[in-house]
């Protein structure tokens, strides 16, 4: 139960030490970044093990994780491409853009491909309405940011990311 705790004590420290005591659950964000890194997504052990670092219920902690896109609650693809599709987002056609994109790796929304490699998820939100059609890129390395996108830019990412993925 206590992996994380063992297994990344100095970082988890680290973590805590930038907030007062009393203010301790302010880390739970940062904590559970730490645990999805580990385990690839948020079950239930790994909420009840930031929970139990924060001395927190897990119901707190898990209420989180189905707001943030950055957070998932289920093992998923190694590369999750997410378009922005808010409203000033799909004025300049980030949900045509969207449907085109799964239609053309033949994938529904949210769901990986045959590889399970790549999903297209639809977000809320990446704060780059005036380069719109944009997605964020979640992969092992990072996030990235694709703006001012098309059909063929985006597809141009997605055999750069299938070419990693066979050299892997």
């Amino acid at each position: 139960m206590a992996a994380l705790a063992e297994k990344y004590r100095a970082e988890i420290q680290s973590i805590l030490a930038k907030y007062p005591p009393e203010h301790k659950r302010s880390a739970v964000m940062p904590l559970l970044f730490v645990a999805q890194r580990e385990y690839g997504h948020l079950d239930r052990q790994a909420i009840a093990e930031v929970a139990a670092l924060l001395q927190l219920e897990p119901t707190e902690v898990g209420s989180l994780i189905g707001f943030y896109t950055l957070f998932h609650d289920r093992p998923g693809p190694t590369y999750r491409l997410q378009v922005c599709t808010d409203l000033p987002c799909a004025l300049r056609g980030a949900e045509e853009f969207a449907r085109e994109l799964r239609q053309e790796l033949n994938v529904s929304q949210g769901e990986p491909d045959t590889d399970g490699q790549i999903a297209v998820e639809e977000v809320k939100c990446l704060a780059a309405c005036d380069r719109a059609p944009v997605f964020q890129l979640q992969e092992p390395g990072g996030i990235h940011y694709y703006e001012n996108q098309t059909l063929e830019t985006a597809l141009a990412v997605v055999e750069e990311l299938r070419g990693r993925a066979g050299s892997d």
